[in-house]
């Protein structure tokens, strides 16, 4: 019951009790291995952030029942040593390390170039992030399940006529193509809420949604506004200079095309919106704000009564009075 200085307020939730279900799934899952499966974390920086980062991995890691191996380079192990030496070379010995699963660096080291290089030499066999080209062209396809050959293939996966499938469940000899953690995190956390219809078909259970998200980041917010519209919402993505629309509802159906494909594109659509940030977040049922900076707030007058407002910040971009909406 709400108490009386918190009655009319929206509800606060926090990422905690959404995650500890899926701890609990990795954990009974790792039960039936027969040995734990080895991660290794590349920290080549002196980067204050970066070596959080990877502290707290490695505490996941040992509470989830993970082998967790730090291996620091550069300037993580020294000051006389430069930002990001001998990174490359770390993850061709992890790649070539039978005994290694999965492998995580931690970004960001060089910049954004030399860092997309880097993350395309991780094997994608062993990339527990998705941002191997492979799986970011599978993510922008809407290819969601794939043959593990697939990625020795330099031939892109063929997408799918039709998004909506049987079930979220791999078909047999396939598995599910890996997604960046932050972005899917951000749908299972719209999935505990019920902003996803359980009722609509596997592919299309955020339609009807509208969805606005501020910074269209490579790392965040365009591969969220992706994976939203390839659900079915209509996705506005919002960037410092221009306004986009993700969907993948046609504008005009044709009577000449089968009823599934008139419903919806094999995959998102991306389209220049002339609508202002007000005017997105006027009619948005859900906002997820995703801008590193501590000034930036979206206005609580501009926000739809009783929508869905995601920080994924580490800064607060919402006001105070944001729950009173």
């Amino acid at each position: 019951m709400a108490s009386p200085a918190n009655e009319g307020k929206g509800l606060l939730l926090k990422a905690d009790p959404i995650a500890a279900t899926f701890r609990d799934e990795v954990k009974t899952t790792l039960t039936q291995s027969t040995r734990p499966p080895k991660l290794v974390g590349i920290l080549a920086t002196s980067s204050a952030p970066s070596r959080s980062y990877a502290e707290f991995t490695k505490k996941q890691c040992a509470d989830l029942g993970f082998d967790f191996v730090l291996k620091e380079t550069g300037a993580a192990v020294s000051i006389d040593l430069g930002e990001g030496e001998g990174v490359e070379e770390a993850i061709i010995e992890a790649n070539e390390d039978e005994g290694v699963d999965g492998i995580m660096v931690y970004f960001p080291i060089f910049g954004a170039q030399q860092d997309h290089y880097l993350q395309q030499i991780v094997s994608p066999f062993k990339d527990v992030e998705g941002l191997h080209v492979k799986f970011h062209y599978n993510l922008y396809h809407n290819i969601r399940f794939i043959k593990p050959s697939s990625l020795l293939s330099a031939i892109p996966p063929i997408p799918p006529m039709v998004a909506a499938l049987e079930s979220d469940q791999p078909p047999a000899g396939t598995v599910k193509s890996i997604i960046p953690c932050t972005p899917l995190a951000i749908v299972k956390c719209l999935e505990y809420v019920r902003v996803y219809n359980s009722i609509l078909p596997y592919g299309d259970r955020a339609y009807g949604k509208i969805i606005t998200v501020i910074n269209r980041s490579e790392v965040v917010g365009r591969p969220l506004a992706a994976l939203l519209s390839n659900d079915g919402a209509r996705v506005f993505s919002v960037d410092i200079d221009s306004i986009q629309e993700y969907t993948k509802r046609p504008r005009v159906t044709s009577s000449t095309e089968s009823e599934a494909t008139r419903r919806y594109h094999p995959r998102h659509v991306v389209r220049p919106s002339n609508l202002t940030l007000q005017e997105c977040l006027a009619q948005s049922d859900v906002v997820v704000s995703a801008v590193p900076s501590a000034t930036y707030k979206v206005k609580t007058e501009w926000l739809k009564d009783g929508c869905v407002c995601v920080n994924v910040s580490s800064e607060k971009n919402f006001e105070k009075d944001v729950r009173e909406k």
